[in-house]
Formats: structure tokens, C-alpha cells, sequence
């Protein structure tokens, strides 16, 4: 399965993105599908994931109420909407999908290549 992270930019604090995964390749609706960020210098993290139902999400503390994770099947896209942005949440952004839920990097078979988001203060 290919993974097409698309949606990143620059905003100013307080801003929004919408974060896109397209799939190709194969159908991801029966994977979780998890959405990571690695800033400059530091270790790739968890930002949010879904269940391949989408009836169960999961966040980092940091971003809970202002992201949330969403999928549409039909469209083999997974989404990641991000609200308040701030300086903090400045990193490149990778989706990626695996069996079964977990929140290490380690574990997720397939990957997009990233987007990069900026946020300035």
C-alpha cells in the first residue's frame, strides 16, 4: 500500500491545517491508521490514530481537543484536522498504517513520505 500525506504549510499561532492520507494500492479501511510528527532534533511521536471503523480514536495530551482523526473508507483516506496551532506543533507529519492499534513508530509496517507543518508565533 502507497501513502500520500498531503495539506501541510505555514499558519500563525491559533491556526488550522487539514491533514490529508490518501491511500493507493490497496484498501486501508480494515488497518488502524496512525498519524505521527518528528520535529528537528527529536524522536519521531504519536500524534492521533483511528480504528479501521473510525469508532475509536486515540491522542498524545498535547493536542487532545484541538486535533481530531477521521477516515472515510469510500475514499481510502484518513484525515488529520488541527485546530490552535501552535509553535510547538511545528514538525513534519507522517501517516501510517498498521494491523492493530499502537502508538510506537516501530510497529507500523507502511508509511507516507510526510508534510511538512510550520507554525510561527
Amino acid at each position: 500500500v502507497q501513502l500520500q500525506a498531503s495539506g501541510g504549510g505555514s499558519v500563525q499561532a491559533g491556526g488550522y491545517l487539514r491533514l490529508s492520507c490518501a491511500a493507493s494500492g490497496r484498501t486501508i479501511s480494515p488497518y488502524f491508521t496512525g498519524w505521527f510528527r518528528q520535529a528537528p532534533g527529536k524522536e519521531r511521536e504519536f500524534v492521533a490514530g483511528i480504528s479501521s471503523g473510525g469508532d475509536s480514536t486515540d491522542y498524545v495530551d498535547s493536542v487532545k481537543g484541538r486535533f481530531t482523526i477521521s477516515r472515510d473508507n469510500a475514499k481510502n483516506t484518513v484525515y488529520l484536522q488541527m485546530n490552535l496551532l501552535t509553535p510547538e506543533d511545528t514538525a513534519v507529519y507522517y501517516c501510517a498504517v498498521r494491523k492493530y492499534y499502537s502508538a510506537g513508530y516501530h510497529a507500523y509496517d507502511y508509511w507516507g513520505q510526510g508534510t511538512e507543518v510550520t507554525v510561527s508565533s
